[in-house]
């Protein structure tokens, strides 16, 4: 039996005050946690400053774990105007320090990662949280509820992606879709 090459993808649950991440090895189709964490911002009182924290600190994850890919949390519609532009910042810039790093990523809906991991698309934090310990078999922490999110957001991709070794073929961009999609109409 041939052994499935191991690699690692990075969580992440977008945030400007507290952003979570978490990261999977996967050899063998078998997940194991690698780290689980949470980047703290309270404490910057400018936008820029904070954004610019997310930006580094992504970036210093993917030079320390190395992921292949990278799955983030996509913004869910707020009734507040303003805490919805700033996840969305706060999202964009930690998609642009992954992209800058030459990894692909991947956006999930919250109810998409619930689903994949809990079966129920409106599942709790807590709900999350406890799947993800029966997944990993460990009792995780229920103050890094930001850092499971993101944990959750990981393992979403690894149910979801086709790119990963075993799956289908993921396209990077829209002229090679076009080009091994000939037959589709666009």
């Amino acid at each position: 039996m041939t052994a499935t090459k191991k690699y690692r993808l990075l969580g992440i649950d977008p945030g400007t005050n507290v952003l979570g991440y978490g990261i999977v090895e996967v050899e063998n189709r078998q997940l194991s946690l690698v780290a689980l964490g949470v980047i703290t911002m309270q404490h910057l009182e400018e936008q820029q400053l904070k954004l610019k924290k997310i930006f580094e600190e992504v970036q210093a994850l993917v030079r320390r774990y190395e992921p292949s890919e990278i799955a983030i949390e996509a913004p869910f519609y707020a009734k507040n105007v303003q805490s919805m532009l700033k996840l969305g910042r706060a999202q964009g810039v930690a998609i642009a320090a992954g992209i800058t790093m030459g990894v692909e990523i991947t956006e999930y809906s919250p109810k998409k990662i619930k689903q994949s991991v809990t079966g129920n698309g409106n599942a709790s934090k807590e709900q999350v949280a406890a799947m993800l310990d029966t997944i990993f078999k460990t009792k995780l922490e229920e103050k890094y509820l930001d850092a499971t999110d993101a944990l959750a957001t990981a393992v979403c991709h690894f149910y979801q992606s086709k790119s990963l070794p075993g799956g289908g073929k993921k396209v990077k961009d829209w002229a090679a879709f076009v080009k091994e999609n000939p037959q589709k109409k666009v």
